[in-house]
């Protein structure tokens, strides 16, 4: 089975596809996942580290009407955000995470753990919730994981 990452250079390189990359809670693994597949910089055009809720909303293009009614761990939020990096980037396509890795951080509502990956592909943008375990690291790489797949998926729909 060929791993998710590679699976995904496979279909942005045989759909001629860009991709770029918004995150927050994973503090730039998912940008750098994405670099660990040789001939990434063929369709990779960059990515941004958007931790703050100014640089999501000043650069990516997030709304603050959004941000303040949904909360930065959202589904619209990081719909919006893999559209922002899409358009930021010039890209066909897009992944966006925001979550709280933990260890604190959560409420009954949002507990540590809660994450959202957002994709944007051709036009549309679409968003998955997901609950992790373990500790921060666990729940960072769990969310780069899948981001990946969660585009995978989506750019495999549409072949």
């Amino acid at each position: 089975m060929v791993p998710p990452i590679l699976r995904l250079s496979e279909l942005l390189k045989n759909q001629h596809l860009t991709l770029a990359v918004a995150e927050s809670c994973t503090g730039g693994l998912l940008g750098g996942s994405v670099t660990s597949a040789a001939g990434s910089s063929s369709y990779f055009r960059g990515g941004i580290i958007a931790y703050d809720n100014g640089v999501k909303r000043d650069i990516l293009g997030v709304s603050a009407d959004i941000l303040e009614r949904c909360g930065a761990v959202s589904a619209p939020v990081v719909e919006a955000m893999a559209v922002g990096a899409a358009k930021l980037f010039g890209c066909d396509c897009a992944m966006s995470v925001s979550g709280i890795a933990g260890p604190g951080g959560g409420t009954a509502e949002k507990p540590a753990g809660l994450v959202f990956a957002g994709v944007f592909r051709r036009g549309e943008a679409l968003s998955r919730r997901f609950v992790f375990n373990g500790d921060r690291e666990a729940v960072r790489g769990q969310s780069v994981a899948a981001a990946v797949e969660f585009l995978v998926e989506a750019l495999e729909e549409v072949m």
